[in-house]
Protein backbone atom coordinates (compact mmCIF):
# COMPACT_ATOMS: atom_id res chain seq x y z
CA UNK A 1 0.00 0.00 0.00
CA UNK A 2 1.45 3.39 -0.95
CA UNK A 3 1.54 6.29 1.51
CA UNK A 4 -1.49 8.02 -0.02
CA UNK A 5 -3.77 5.00 0.45
CA UNK A 6 -2.24 4.28 3.84
CA UNK A 7 -2.89 7.86 4.98
CA UNK A 8 -6.48 7.75 3.72
CA UNK A 9 -7.09 4.54 5.62
CA UNK A 10 -5.58 6.03 8.77
CA UNK A 11 -7.75 9.15 8.50
CA UNK A 12 -10.87 6.98 8.31
CA UNK A 13 -9.57 5.16 11.38
CA UNK A 14 -8.67 8.30 13.35
CA UNK A 15 -11.73 10.36 12.37
CA UNK A 16 -9.70 13.44 13.22
CA UNK A 17 -6.15 13.89 14.51
CA UNK A 18 -6.89 16.10 17.51
CA UNK A 19 -9.43 16.13 20.33
CA UNK A 20 -10.40 18.24 23.35
CA UNK A 21 -9.15 16.85 26.66
CA UNK A 22 -10.29 18.29 29.99
CA UNK A 23 -7.57 19.66 32.31
CA UNK A 24 -9.84 19.55 35.34
CA UNK A 25 -11.77 16.79 37.08
CA UNK A 26 -15.55 17.06 37.25
CA UNK A 27 -16.47 14.02 39.32
CA UNK A 28 -18.02 15.62 42.40
CA UNK A 29 -20.26 18.54 43.31
CA UNK A 30 -17.29 20.51 44.64
CA UNK A 31 -15.28 19.93 41.46
CA UNK A 32 -18.29 20.91 39.34
CA UNK A 33 -18.77 24.09 41.38
CA UNK A 34 -15.12 25.08 40.89
CA UNK A 35 -14.95 24.26 37.20
CA UNK A 36 -18.37 25.62 36.35
CA UNK A 37 -21.23 27.37 38.09
CA UNK A 38 -21.31 28.98 40.62
CA UNK A 39 -17.53 29.26 41.18
CA UNK A 40 -16.64 30.09 37.59
CA UNK A 41 -18.31 33.49 38.01
CA UNK A 42 -15.31 34.76 39.98
CA UNK A 43 -12.65 34.26 37.25
CA UNK A 44 -15.12 35.71 34.72
CA UNK A 45 -15.45 38.89 36.77
CA UNK A 46 -11.70 39.13 37.28
CA UNK A 47 -11.14 38.90 33.51
CA UNK A 48 -13.83 41.53 32.97
CA UNK A 49 -11.81 43.90 35.19
CA UNK A 50 -8.47 42.92 33.62
CA UNK A 51 -8.66 41.14 30.23
CA UNK A 52 -4.96 40.20 30.46
CA UNK A 53 -5.93 37.69 33.16
CA UNK A 54 -7.51 35.62 30.36
CA UNK A 55 -3.95 34.39 29.69
CA UNK A 56 -3.68 33.08 33.27
CA UNK A 57 -7.22 32.02 34.12
CA UNK A 58 -8.00 30.22 30.84
CA UNK A 59 -6.05 28.14 28.34
CA UNK A 60 -5.68 31.16 26.07
CA UNK A 61 -2.01 31.59 27.00
CA UNK A 62 -1.12 28.28 25.36
CA UNK A 63 -3.65 28.22 22.54
CA UNK A 64 -2.95 28.97 18.86
CA UNK A 65 -5.52 29.25 16.09
CA UNK A 66 -4.40 27.61 12.84
CA UNK A 67 -6.41 29.54 10.27
CA UNK A 68 -6.81 29.12 6.51
CA UNK A 69 -9.10 29.87 3.61
CA UNK A 70 -7.88 26.76 1.77
CA UNK A 71 -6.61 28.75 -1.19
CA UNK A 72 -3.03 27.38 -1.38
CA UNK A 73 -2.95 23.99 0.31
CA UNK A 74 0.35 22.10 0.02
CA UNK A 75 0.80 21.33 -3.67
CA UNK A 76 -2.95 20.98 -4.17
CA UNK A 77 -3.81 24.63 -4.77
CA UNK A 78 -7.20 26.17 -4.04
CA UNK A 79 -9.18 23.25 -2.65
CA UNK A 80 -11.27 25.24 -0.17
CA UNK A 81 -11.53 25.36 3.58
CA UNK A 82 -13.33 22.08 4.29
CA UNK A 83 -10.93 20.06 2.14
CA UNK A 84 -7.98 21.65 3.92
CA UNK A 85 -9.08 20.43 7.36
CA UNK A 86 -6.83 17.32 7.38
CA UNK A 87 -3.81 19.58 6.84
CA UNK A 88 -4.89 22.06 9.53
CA UNK A 89 -5.53 19.23 12.00
CA UNK A 90 -2.11 17.83 11.18
CA UNK A 91 -0.52 21.20 11.91
CA UNK A 92 -2.30 21.32 15.25
CA UNK A 93 -1.05 17.84 16.09
CA UNK A 94 2.53 18.97 15.38
CA UNK A 95 2.15 21.99 17.66
CA UNK A 96 1.12 19.70 20.52
CA UNK A 97 3.51 16.83 19.83
CA UNK A 98 6.67 18.90 19.37
CA UNK A 99 6.14 21.85 21.73
CA UNK A 100 3.19 21.11 24.00
CA UNK A 101 1.29 24.03 22.46
CA UNK A 102 -2.46 23.58 22.04
CA UNK A 103 -3.77 24.51 18.61
CA UNK A 104 -7.17 24.50 16.97
CA UNK A 105 -7.98 24.44 13.22
CA UNK A 106 -10.26 27.11 11.80
CA UNK A 107 -11.19 27.07 8.11
CA UNK A 108 -12.87 30.29 6.98
CA UNK A 109 -15.17 29.99 3.98
CA UNK A 110 -14.37 33.19 2.14
CA UNK A 111 -11.80 34.53 -0.32
CA UNK A 112 -12.82 38.10 0.48
CA UNK A 113 -9.79 39.66 2.19
CA UNK A 114 -11.77 42.13 4.31
CA UNK A 115 -14.22 39.46 5.43
CA UNK A 116 -11.40 37.06 6.31
CA UNK A 117 -9.56 39.70 8.33
CA UNK A 118 -12.70 40.77 10.17
CA UNK A 119 -13.52 37.15 11.05
CA UNK A 120 -10.07 36.56 12.55
CA UNK A 121 -10.26 39.87 14.40
CA UNK A 122 -13.59 38.89 15.97
CA UNK A 123 -12.35 35.54 17.32
CA UNK A 124 -8.82 36.59 18.30
CA UNK A 125 -9.64 37.13 22.00
CA UNK A 126 -9.98 33.37 22.39
CA UNK A 127 -6.36 32.71 21.41
CA UNK A 128 -2.80 33.54 22.39
CA UNK A 129 -1.52 33.49 18.82
CA UNK A 130 -2.63 33.21 15.20
CA UNK A 131 -0.89 30.87 12.74
CA UNK A 132 -2.01 31.69 9.20
CA UNK A 133 -1.72 28.72 6.90
CA UNK A 134 -2.06 27.91 3.19
CA UNK A 135 -3.35 31.29 2.03
CA UNK A 136 -2.50 32.24 -1.54
CA UNK A 137 -0.25 35.15 -2.46
CA UNK A 138 -0.53 38.07 -2.79
CA UNK A 139 -3.59 38.14 -0.46
CA UNK A 140 -1.60 36.50 2.31
CA UNK A 141 0.73 39.52 2.54
CA UNK A 142 -2.11 41.97 3.11
CA UNK A 143 -3.93 39.64 5.49
CA UNK A 144 -0.88 39.19 7.69
CA UNK A 145 0.06 42.88 7.62
CA UNK A 146 -3.40 44.12 8.56
CA UNK A 147 -3.93 41.51 11.27
CA UNK A 148 -0.60 42.45 12.83
CA UNK A 149 -1.79 46.06 12.93
CA UNK A 150 -5.14 45.14 14.49
CA UNK A 151 -4.24 42.43 17.00
CA UNK A 152 -2.14 42.46 20.15
CA UNK A 153 -1.17 38.78 19.86
CA UNK A 154 1.40 37.19 17.53
CA UNK A 155 0.30 36.68 13.93
CA UNK A 156 2.59 34.40 11.91
CA UNK A 157 2.18 33.08 8.37
CA UNK A 158 4.18 29.87 8.57
CA UNK A 159 4.29 29.27 4.81
CA UNK A 160 6.22 32.53 4.58
CA UNK A 161 8.27 32.92 7.72
CA UNK A 162 8.62 29.35 8.96
CA UNK A 163 9.98 28.29 5.58
CA UNK A 164 12.32 31.30 5.50
CA UNK A 165 13.65 30.62 9.00
CA UNK A 166 14.47 26.97 8.33
CA UNK A 167 15.91 27.68 4.87
CA UNK A 168 18.18 30.39 6.28
CA UNK A 169 19.31 28.09 9.10
CA UNK A 170 20.14 25.38 6.58
CA UNK A 171 21.97 27.86 4.35
CA UNK A 172 23.97 29.17 7.31
CA UNK A 173 25.36 25.70 7.95
CA UNK A 174 25.77 24.85 4.27
CA UNK A 175 27.77 28.04 3.74
CA UNK A 176 30.06 27.12 6.64
CA UNK A 177 30.82 23.78 5.04
CA UNK A 178 31.31 25.40 1.63
CA UNK A 179 33.71 27.95 3.09
CA UNK A 180 31.54 30.89 2.08
CA UNK A 181 29.97 33.83 3.89
CA UNK A 182 26.53 35.30 3.20
CA UNK A 183 28.11 38.65 2.37
CA UNK A 184 30.02 37.19 -0.57
CA UNK A 185 27.29 34.88 -1.89
CA UNK A 186 24.81 35.27 -4.73
CA UNK A 187 21.55 33.47 -4.02
CA UNK A 188 18.89 32.64 -6.62
CA UNK A 189 15.32 32.03 -5.43
CA UNK A 190 12.87 30.49 -7.89
CA UNK A 191 9.23 31.06 -6.97
CA UNK A 192 8.14 34.55 -5.97
CA UNK A 193 5.01 33.68 -4.05
CA UNK A 194 4.50 33.81 -0.28
CA UNK A 195 7.43 31.57 0.63
CA UNK A 196 9.83 32.94 -1.98
CA UNK A 197 9.26 36.56 -1.02
CA UNK A 198 9.61 35.80 2.70
CA UNK A 199 12.82 33.85 2.09
CA UNK A 200 14.17 36.79 0.12
CA UNK A 201 13.34 39.21 2.94
CA UNK A 202 15.00 36.95 5.49
CA UNK A 203 18.23 36.66 3.50
CA UNK A 204 18.31 40.39 2.88
CA UNK A 205 18.02 40.90 6.64
CA UNK A 206 20.91 38.45 7.11
CA UNK A 207 23.16 40.37 4.73
CA UNK A 208 23.27 38.20 1.61
CA UNK A 209 25.67 39.61 -0.99
CA UNK A 210 23.21 39.62 -3.87
CA UNK A 211 19.87 37.94 -4.40
CA UNK A 212 18.08 37.18 -7.66
CA UNK A 213 14.37 36.42 -7.49
CA UNK A 214 12.78 34.54 -10.39
CA UNK A 215 9.08 34.06 -11.03
CA UNK A 216 7.10 32.46 -13.85
CA UNK A 217 7.92 35.40 -16.14
CA UNK A 218 11.66 35.31 -15.44
CA UNK A 219 14.13 37.33 -13.41
CA UNK A 220 12.68 40.17 -11.33
CA UNK A 221 14.70 43.11 -12.55
CA UNK A 222 16.36 45.63 -10.28
CA UNK A 223 14.31 48.79 -9.79
CA UNK A 224 11.41 47.73 -12.02
CA UNK A 225 7.76 48.35 -11.06
CA UNK A 226 5.49 45.29 -10.77
CA UNK A 227 1.77 44.76 -10.26
CA UNK A 228 2.61 42.78 -7.11
CA UNK A 229 3.75 45.32 -4.50
CA UNK A 230 5.95 42.73 -2.81
CA UNK A 231 7.83 42.20 -6.07
CA UNK A 232 8.31 45.95 -6.55
CA UNK A 233 9.67 46.28 -3.03
CA UNK A 234 12.10 43.41 -3.53
CA UNK A 235 13.13 44.67 -6.98
CA UNK A 236 14.55 47.78 -5.33
CA UNK A 237 16.85 45.70 -3.13
CA UNK A 238 17.81 42.70 -5.24
CA UNK A 239 19.57 41.72 -8.47
CA UNK A 240 22.13 44.48 -8.13
CA UNK A 241 24.13 42.80 -10.91
CA UNK A 242 21.28 43.71 -13.28
CA UNK A 243 20.67 40.22 -14.67
CA UNK A 244 17.82 39.63 -17.11
CA UNK A 245 16.24 36.55 -18.62
CA UNK A 246 15.20 33.18 -17.25
CA UNK A 247 16.19 30.89 -14.39
CA UNK A 248 18.91 29.52 -16.68
CA UNK A 249 20.44 33.00 -16.86
CA UNK A 250 20.01 33.67 -13.14
CA UNK A 251 21.90 30.53 -12.07
CA UNK A 252 25.07 31.23 -14.03
CA UNK A 253 27.80 31.80 -11.45
CA UNK A 254 25.37 31.71 -8.50
CA UNK A 255 26.58 30.26 -5.20
CA UNK A 256 23.22 28.97 -4.03
CA UNK A 257 19.71 28.13 -5.22
CA UNK A 258 16.46 27.88 -3.30
CA UNK A 259 13.41 26.55 -5.12
CA UNK A 260 9.87 27.01 -3.83
CA UNK A 261 8.19 26.50 -7.17
CA UNK A 262 7.50 23.43 -9.33
CA UNK A 263 9.12 20.08 -10.14
CA UNK A 264 11.85 19.58 -12.73
CA UNK A 265 12.59 23.25 -13.45
CA UNK A 266 16.34 22.93 -12.81
CA UNK A 267 18.54 20.88 -15.14
CA UNK A 268 21.97 19.37 -14.66
CA UNK A 269 23.30 21.95 -17.12
CA UNK A 270 22.01 24.75 -14.89
CA UNK A 271 23.74 23.29 -11.82
CA UNK A 272 26.97 22.92 -13.77
CA UNK A 273 26.82 26.65 -14.57
CA UNK A 274 26.80 27.59 -10.89
CA UNK A 275 29.86 28.55 -8.83
CA UNK A 276 32.11 25.91 -7.27
CA UNK A 277 30.84 24.20 -4.11
CA UNK A 278 27.31 25.25 -5.00
CA UNK A 279 24.34 24.78 -2.67
CA UNK A 280 20.99 23.61 -4.03
CA UNK A 281 17.81 23.60 -1.95
CA UNK A 282 15.12 22.18 -4.26
CA UNK A 283 12.11 22.48 -1.95
CA UNK A 284 9.10 21.94 -4.21
CA UNK A 285 6.87 19.17 -2.82
CA UNK A 286 6.31 16.37 -3.41
CA UNK A 287 8.71 16.48 -6.38
CA UNK A 288 11.68 18.89 -6.17
CA UNK A 289 12.93 21.25 -8.87
CA UNK A 290 15.78 18.79 -9.41
CA UNK A 291 16.34 15.36 -7.90
CA UNK A 292 19.26 15.24 -5.45
CA UNK A 293 21.20 12.57 -7.34
CA UNK A 294 21.07 14.62 -10.55
CA UNK A 295 22.13 17.80 -8.75
CA UNK A 296 25.01 16.00 -7.03
CA UNK A 297 26.19 14.41 -10.26
CA UNK A 298 26.17 17.86 -11.87
CA UNK A 299 28.51 19.20 -9.20
CA UNK A 300 26.33 20.52 -6.37
CA UNK A 301 28.23 20.38 -3.09
CA UNK A 302 25.20 20.31 -0.80
CA UNK A 303 21.61 19.44 -1.74
CA UNK A 304 18.50 19.81 0.38
CA UNK A 305 14.81 19.17 -0.33
CA UNK A 306 11.49 19.28 1.48
CA UNK A 307 11.26 15.49 1.54
CA UNK A 308 11.99 13.13 4.41
CA UNK A 309 13.37 10.37 2.16
CA UNK A 310 16.46 12.42 1.18
CA UNK A 311 19.22 13.93 3.32
CA UNK A 312 18.84 17.53 4.49
CA UNK A 313 15.08 17.79 4.75
CA UNK A 314 14.15 21.46 5.13
CA UNK A 315 11.08 21.09 7.30
CA UNK A 316 9.10 23.84 9.08
CA UNK A 317 8.38 21.54 12.00
CA UNK A 318 11.77 22.40 13.49
CA UNK A 319 10.73 26.06 13.62
CA UNK A 320 7.07 26.95 14.18
CA UNK A 321 6.34 24.94 17.37
CA UNK A 322 9.28 26.46 19.21
CA UNK A 323 8.65 29.94 17.82
CA UNK A 324 5.11 30.00 19.18
CA UNK A 325 6.14 28.34 22.44
CA UNK A 326 8.70 31.07 23.01
CA UNK A 327 6.40 33.91 22.00
CA UNK A 328 3.56 32.63 24.18
CA UNK A 329 5.85 32.11 27.18
CA UNK A 330 6.59 35.85 27.39
CA UNK A 331 3.22 37.00 26.03
CA UNK A 332 4.84 38.64 23.03
CA UNK A 333 2.47 40.86 21.07
CA UNK A 334 4.14 40.03 17.76
CA UNK A 335 6.84 37.86 16.20
CA UNK A 336 9.46 40.30 14.98
CA UNK A 337 12.34 39.93 12.50
CA UNK A 338 14.71 39.87 15.48
CA UNK A 339 12.81 36.90 16.94
CA UNK A 340 12.89 35.14 13.57
CA UNK A 341 16.65 35.66 13.29
CA UNK A 342 17.08 34.27 16.81
CA UNK A 343 15.08 31.17 15.80
CA UNK A 344 17.15 30.70 12.65
CA UNK A 345 20.45 30.96 14.51
CA UNK A 346 19.23 28.63 17.26
CA UNK A 347 18.31 25.97 14.69
CA UNK A 348 21.60 26.34 12.80
CA UNK A 349 23.72 26.26 15.95
CA UNK A 350 21.87 23.30 17.45
CA UNK A 351 24.25 20.98 15.62
CA UNK A 352 27.90 21.36 16.73
CA UNK A 353 30.20 22.28 13.85
CA UNK A 354 32.05 18.97 14.15
CA UNK A 355 28.77 17.15 13.40
CA UNK A 356 28.00 19.10 10.23
CA UNK A 357 28.41 17.21 6.96
CA UNK A 358 27.17 17.82 3.41
CA UNK A 359 24.45 15.25 4.15
CA UNK A 360 23.55 16.71 7.56
CA UNK A 361 23.12 20.47 7.80
CA UNK A 362 20.01 20.52 10.02
CA UNK A 363 19.00 18.70 13.20
CA UNK A 364 16.59 15.79 12.97
CA UNK A 365 12.96 16.92 12.85
CA UNK A 366 12.06 14.34 15.50
CA UNK A 367 14.48 15.74 18.06
CA UNK A 368 11.97 17.38 20.37
CA UNK A 369 14.66 19.32 22.24
CA UNK A 370 14.85 21.64 19.24
CA UNK A 371 11.51 23.26 20.09
CA UNK A 372 12.72 24.13 23.59
CA UNK A 373 15.98 25.53 22.22
CA UNK A 374 14.14 27.66 19.68
CA UNK A 375 11.59 28.76 22.28
CA UNK A 376 14.31 29.96 24.65
CA UNK A 377 16.02 31.94 21.86
CA UNK A 378 12.75 33.51 20.70
CA UNK A 379 11.66 34.41 24.23
CA UNK A 380 15.04 36.03 24.95
CA UNK A 381 14.89 38.03 21.72
CA UNK A 382 11.33 39.16 22.50
CA UNK A 383 12.35 40.42 25.92
CA UNK A 384 15.17 42.51 24.49
CA UNK A 385 13.10 44.23 21.79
Amino acid sequence: MDIMESSLQKHFEWQGKIEIVSRCRVSSREELSNAYTPGVAKPCLEIQKNPDLSFSLTRRGNLVAVITDGSAVLGLGDIGGVASMPVMEGKCALFKEFAGVDAFPICIGTKDTDEFIRTVELIADSFGGINLEDIAAPRCFEIERRLKEKLSIPVFHDDQHGTAIVASAAMRNAAKLAGKTFAEMTLVINGAGAAGCAIAERFLDLGIGDLILVDIDGIIEHGKEYANKAHTSLARRTNRAGKRGSLFDALKGADAFIGVSRPDLVTAEMVKSMAERSIVFAMANPSPEIMPDIAKAAGAFIVGTGRSDFPNQINNVIAFPGIFKGALSVRAKEITPKMMTAASIAIADYLPENELTPERILPDAFDKKIAETVAEAVAKAAQTE
